[in-house]
């Protein structure tokens, strides 16, 4: 029965991306859709992208058993901060100067904004770097469950994963990852709140779960009794942290940003923001819920031999059949959709801002489109392989794996884009002050971590404080640096003044 819905599954997702290769002919149609991706899509395809195994089985299971029930505030930061506010702050100024500047990614548009082709191809290697260790832990997530629900191996789920989604992303290109993502969001949705239902049924209901989780104790985190139920939890400050790098970091992910540049039209954005904040509210929020009740397996689970990251897969193995079913279509949804949007954001940046950028700028539509095809397979299959050699070195948790990742991608360029969007007084040394911030303080927290202040050891903690400190560094720079020339900045924010004619219905008359 697993088999057959997973075959039927995966013969959805190549069916879709074959269907869509028509859209995909032009450089604009296989990495934007031709900037006429409806509400639903764009919202669906964004909260897909946000969540994925590392969410689920990594993050869920690491900091719901350290902070209890109180995990939740995550997933309550994810839907209001990181999806909410993002839409509010960056969604129509990123749609609106991003088709102004002609820029398909945001390497191009650093280029473009600061007139420096240097910039646009810094953060173009930024990207790829960085997006590679992300896309290592989606494998990760997912072999754990693959393991439990089917005892495949784990080098044949990273095959079947890679080799599937490249099929339907070289294909199709983003439409067919944008409807693919819907299909996979409804998917996530369903299963989440079934999942949870399941598993408080199976600990006596809701209130009895909660009463189980109060009796909980551990000293070694706290003295305090019933901390694992309670509102704040045992450590607020670390859990903060996390809420910070979970939800404030989307705003300076390529490949989250990169979806309000694909948005249709001003009533696509509102519609969009509604459907967003709901969706990461009950898939972020139920996942960080349902891993907060980890503790109560804590009989069946061995933290020292098998790491955070076997938490969920426990609570999970006692599931029915069909129960486990659907959350291997989760989860594989979840990753599937996040990877698809990892590589094409990845694979582009490189073909249009570095290839064509520097060493063939005669290319053409054709000849990109051909050059990030073959780049979504290199991007797979590196990203495979250290997946691989991740798992059989135990290296580190999926958490860590992403906290890096989000760290130094968020610390580079959140503040950077965030101020270019709105204050022309943003200077191009400020943006390389922020690159060179962001990227090496997180290297720094690989190569030499226990030389850090004990905060700032942890990558998430690292990764958190990067991206704040950033929102002070551009400003502070932007002040004692050479201004941007004054021309070039007007023609970028003129396209916030151009008068648009809209309907009585949109805006009252005088």
């Amino acid at each position: 029965m697993k088999v057959v819905i997973l075959i039927i599954y995966f013969a959805v997702l190549i069916g879709i991306g074959l269907y869509c290769r028509k859209h995909s002919t032009d450089v604009n149609g296989f990495v934007l859709g031709g900037r006429s991706v409806g509400p639903w899509l764009t919202a669906f395809a964004y909260g897909t992208s946000y969540f994925s195994a590392v969410v689920f089985v990594g993050y869920a299971g690491q900091f719901g058993w350290k902070y209890g029930i109180s995990a939740t505030w995550a997933g309550i930061g994810n839907a209001v901060i990181g999806s909410l506010m993002a839409w509010a702050i960056l969604g129509r100024r990123t749609r609106i100067m991003t088709q102004h500047l002609d820029s398909a990614t945001m390497p191009q548009f650093f280029g473009k904004r600061f007139d420096s082709d240097a910039l646009k191809i810094a953060s173009s290697f930024i990207i790829f770097i960085f997006l590679i260790p992300y896309t290592a832990s989606l494998y990760n997530g997912l072999s754990r469950l693959f393991g439990m629900a089917f005892n495949i191996d784990y080098s044949i789920c990273i095959v079947l994963m890679a080799v599937l989604t490249a099929i339907y992303v070289i294909a199709g290109g983003y439409m067919a990852t944008a409807i693919n993502d819907f299909i996979q969001g409804i998917i996530m949705l369903v299963g989440i709140v079934t999942v949870i239902m399941a598993v408080l049924n199976s600990k006596g209901g809701l209130m009895e779960a909660m009463a189980g989780l109060a009796a909980v104790t551990d000293e070694s985190v706290s003295t305090m009794p019933g901390v694992f139920n309670s509102f704040l939890g045992p450590d607020p400050v670390n859990l903060m942290f996390v809420v910070i790098l979970t939800s404030l970091g989307t705003w300076g992910l390529p490949q989250m940003v990169q979806k309000f540049y694909a948005i249709k039209d001003e009533g696509a954005v509102k519609k969009g923001t509604i459907i967003s904040t709901v969706f990461a509210l009950v898939v972020a929020g139920g996942c960080y819920f349902l891993g907060g009740f980890g503790r109560l397996f804590s009989d069946q689970i061995d933290i020292a031999a098998n790491g955070y990251d076997s938490v969920i897969p426990t609570m999970l193995q006692s599931l029915s059949p069909a129960l486990i079913a659907m959350v291997v279509i989760l989860v594989l949804s979840a990753s599937m959709s996040t990877l698809s949007s990892l590589v094409i954001a990845s694979s582009s940046t490189l073909t249009i801002d570095f290839i064509k950028g520097t060493i063939k700028k005669d290319m053409d539509d054709r000849s990109q489109v051909f050059v990030i095809r073959v780049f979504i397979v290199v991007f797979i299959a590196i990203s495979a392989v250290i997946a691989l050699i991740q798992y059989k070195s135990s290296v580190t948790f999926i958490a860590q794996l992403m906290g890096i990742s989000w760290g130094a991608l968020a610390g580079a360029f959140l503040a950077p884009f965030l101020y270019a969007l709105y204050w022309k007084g943003t200077t191009k040394l400020s943006c390389w002050a922020c690159f060179i911030w962001g990227a090496g303080i997180m290297i720094f927290n690989m190569l030499a971590r226990p030389m850090l202040p004990k905060i700032m050891q942890s990558p998430i903690n690292c990764g958190a404080i990067a991206m704040m400190a950033g929102l002070i560094i551009v400003p502070i720079v932007s002040w004692i640096t050479p201004k941007t020339n004054a021309k070039l900045v007007d023609e970028c924010f003129a396209c916030y003044e151009k008068k648009t004619e809209i309907a009585q219905v949109e805006a009252l008359g005088k």
